[in-house]
């Protein structure tokens, strides 16, 4: 079987990878195993996955579910090719993110998510982070992702409640550290434990009470610092673009065009045109 897989992120306790498989009908499936939890997001094509949970037939939209040490065999009896977003779990990770104490294991009861609704909107973020290269969305994506396919791969539900004081505080805290430092890199582990809580407990909490994720806020930060520099300086737009956080201008174009509705020159152009 012709399969490559491209790392796009990772961090500790778990890796997001692109993988794409050119088998066709009538290449013989071979045996593999799951080192830790799998959440694979199928994008394109089908294909059969059997494994000790059941045999299933994966198409897009739907998530392959593997648990650690299961093996499993992949098949493309009735179509050629897939692509898949697999997102790996160490089990403390996951376990963490389902709430479960030590003493009570996680463990999938099928092999399969099937394509729901609700799972929609993720996906499409997913993909559109692998699209154009924004490897930093992956840390935020990977937790959301990963609750939401707990939450409905074993029928749990939370319900929202009311933001205590110290969760509000946290989040205060968490905003200020981030407009002080929203030019450089900053995880969600990083601001997680400013807060001293989990980072999936920190980005629920940050949600329900900013009404956006911490990498949202963060890239709307430097989007707005940018946009007054650009109102006030003449710096060169890819100097303002980096001083801000940006990695590379291509980035920060399409950004900032989506937030502002306009590119950064025509922005610049009419702004000034006001003054």
């Amino acid at each position: 079987m012709t399969t490559t897989q491209n790392t796009l992120a990772s961090g500790s306790g778990w890796q997001v990878s692109d993988v794409v498989c050119t088998a066709v009908a009538g290449d013989k499936p071979f045996e593999e195993e799951h080192r830790g939890f799998c959440v694979a997001a199928v994008t394109r094509g089908t294909f059969r996955y059997r494994t000790r949970q059941g045999t299933a037939m994966l198409a897009p939209g739907a998530f392959l579910l593997g648990n650690p040490g299961a093996c499993y065999e992949c098949g493309h009896e009735h179509g050629a090719g897939d692509r898949c977003l697999s997102f790996h779990f160490s089990p403390a990770y996951l376990e963490s993110v389902a709430g479960l104490p030590g003493t009570k294991r996680l463990g999938f009861a099928d092999p399969r998510l099937p394509p729901l609704p609700a799972m929609t909107p993720l996906l499409a973020e997913a993909e559109a982070a692998r699209e154009t290269g924004d490897g930093d969305a992956f840390e935020e994506l990977g937790l959301r992702i990963a609750g939401a396919v707990v939450a409905a791969a074993t029928g749990s539900s939370r319900v929202a409640r009311t933001p205590s004081r110290r969760d509000q505080k946290r989040v205060a805290e968490a905003v200020r550290l981030i407009e002080l430092n929203a030019e450089r890199p900053l995880s969600l582990t990083e601001l997680a434990d400013g807060t001293a809580t989990s980072p999936y407990h920190f980005l629920r909490t940050f949600r329900h009470v900013a009404g956006m994720t911490p990498y949202q806020f963060l890239l709307r930060t430097r989007l707005h610092s940018a946009a007054v520099r650009l109102r006030s300086s003449d710096a060169a737009i890819s100097t303002i673009a980096f001083d801000a956080g940006f990695n590379d201008l291509s980035t920060f174009n399409r950004r900032f065009r989506r937030e502002m509705g306009e590119s950064p020159g025509a922005y610049r152009v009419r702004r000034s045109g006001m003054r």
